[in-house]
């Protein structure tokens, strides 16, 4: 008896997720907009102090961004919180700023929450607290409110503040996935289909000032198509939120999925390899 398709649970989904990063160059596009626009984007912060507010869990990426903070003004004490959920990031997290003793001048504060539980939390000790910098990368797929959470940390901006939202672009195959093959997708796949578009038209609304960076990235799927491959497995499963998804899924599924990652809007190939394209948008927000 074949087993029922489900969702993945939090651990599941580490798992899988670390397949993805391994098999993309979704850090090095991140690096690559570090290394380009971050020095500018926080050359405004006040230089005697800084604060963040960094909500998800790409914990080397947050580090990454205090370096160039304290780069670009020496000395600067930075009071750095953190929203994040799961307990295995929180606790991933942790080992990496015990293992950086050149973070010098940076206090942590930890929160294992959801955004929304952190705004509740905010909103019922009426505490709120402003910040200089506060990221979103590529966790608006999981919130119920996009709009509303949006407004919220907008709203946690000090003067001059800037928050920086990592979506996926609508250049990327998973918007073409999402817009033309989301009869593949299974209910089992609880996130929210939206890319960059989605989030500047809230934007739009909200009537802030914002500046969109494109960046290419791509992700090789190659072994998604070698039968019983355990990385391609679990690549799968990332792909769709769901445990064991090659196992699990009827059969037609399966081959409408396949076909659908192999059309050209959503992929290429190069040197036999198949590379998803996993584009993504860079979108900072002004206060």
């Amino acid at each position: 008896m074949i087993p029922s398709m489900r969702s993945l649970t939090a651990e599941e989904y580490v798992e899988a997720f670390k397949s993805f990063l391994d098999h993309s160059t979704e850090h090095q596009c991140m690096d690559e907009f570090n290394k380009e626009q971050m020095p500018d984007i926080v050359a405004g912060h006040r230089a005697e102090h800084a604060s963040l507010l960094l909500g998800d869990f790409l914990a080397g990426q947050d580090l990454k961004m205090i370096r160039i903070l304290q780069a670009v003004h020496p000395g600067v004490l930075i009071d750095n919180e953190i929203v994040e959920p799961n307990p295995q990031h929180v606790a991933a997290y942790k080992e990496l700023v015990n293992q950086a003793p050149d973070l010098q001048n940076v206090s942590f504060i930890w929160h294992q929450l959801t955004s929304l539980e952190y705004e509740q939390q905010v909103k019922e000790k009426g505490t709120h607290k402003k910040f200089d910098f506060i990221h979103m990368i590529q966790m608006l797929y999981r919130v119920e409110d996009i709009p509303n959470t949006i407004k919220f940390f907008h709203s946690c901006l000090d003067h001059h503040g800037k928050l920086l939202i990592i979506i996926l672009s609508d250049s990327s195959g998973w918007a073409s996935l999402w817009k033309k093959h989301r009869d593949c997708l299974p209910a089992t796949d609880s996130g929210h289909y939206i890319t960059s578009s989605g989030i500047t038209e809230v934007l739009q609304r909200l009537g802030v000032e914002h500046r969109v960076y494109e960046f290419p990235s791509g992700w090789d799927i190659t072994e998604c198509f070698i039968e019983g491959d355990a990385v391609g497995g679990r690549m799968m499963d990332f792909l769709t939120g769901t445990k064991n998804f090659l196992g699990t899924a009827p059969p037609a599924l399966r081959r409408r999925l396949q076909e659908a990652l192999c059309q050209p809007e959503c992929s290429s190939t190069k040197d036999g390899r198949i590379i998803f394209s996993n584009n993504l948008s860079m979108i900072v927000v002004e206060s």
